[in-house]
């Protein structure tokens, strides 16, 4: 099914930060599809390696990407998180620390954190720029 269309954004189940994650998303980088993974507060799951979530966030990031083609992966992290909760500077640090988790898993895509903050306005706090150039190979691993 691939598409050029396609993003996927590992998000916070709070319902507060999927519209605005999702309008940034269609408008900064150019999706049609937004691929919504969602736990309650995935930056901390993801930057601490909390198992058995971090795999299955995983699990779901190789569908959004090896059968829908996604080519961009964003992590967000926000304001006011029961999931894990903290200050602006907590949620930056384990979007930054969840980002270096999810690029070890070698994936030929595009890395950016966002913020969602008090106003809900969203903030870039990292962007790799760009997807590697990396082949996809058959058992859903990329070389």
């Amino acid at each position: 099914m691939g598409n050029d269309d396609f993003a996927t954004v590992i998000n916070c189940m709070d319902g507060r930060t999927q519209i605005p994650v999702n309008e940034w998303v269609r408008a900064e980088i150019g999706a049609t599809h937004v691929d919504t993974i969602t736990e309650a507060g995935p930056n901390g799951i993801l930057a601490n390696r909390q198992e058995p979530l971090a795999s299955t966030i995983r699990d779901r990031v190789m569908i959004s990407v090896n059968d829908h083609g996604s080519k961009t992966i964003a992590l967000v992290g926000h304001y006011d998180c029961a999931g894990n909760p903290g200050p602006k500077t907590h949620q930056k640090g384990d979007v930054l620390k969840g980002l270096e988790t999810i690029r070890s898993w070698g994936l030929p895509v595009r890395l950016i954190g966002l913020l969602v903050g008090d106003d809900w306005s969203v903030e870039v706090v990292a962007d790799s720029g760009s997807a590697p150039n990396r082949a996809k190979t058959g058992t859903g691993a990329v070389a």
